[in-house]
């Protein structure tokens, strides 16, 4: 399950101290029950639409719950999620 707060927090941390992998193995050492993975966001299939998106970076829910991961979009069955960086390029599209 991936709260709000749970969100709030990693969404001030990612914009306070940008994504990338330091901040990345914070968050894996802050929160040691969820699962963090770092991409860049135009990895992420067409269609698929982040929970959650901010400057330079948008954050997707991840459920692995059945044994194969799967993008959600439902907070109460997410085990982790993904940090999306957004590059300049696409920004600037």
């Amino acid at each position: 399950m991936i709260t709000t707060h749970l969100l709030d927090q990693i969404e001030t941390i990612l914009s306070r101290a940008g994504l990338s992998a330091d901040s990345v193995a914070a968050l894996r050492d802050a929160f040691p029950d969820h699962h963090f993975t770092h991409c860049l966001d135009d990895d992420i299939g067409a269609g698929i639409e982040p929970v959650r998106a901010a400057e330079g970076f948008n954050l997707y829910l991840i459920d692995a719950s059945e044994h194969c991961l799967r993008f959600t979009r439902d907070p109460d069955s997410a085990t982790g999620l993904v940090l999306a960086e957004i590059s300049d390029a696409d920004r600037d599209a």
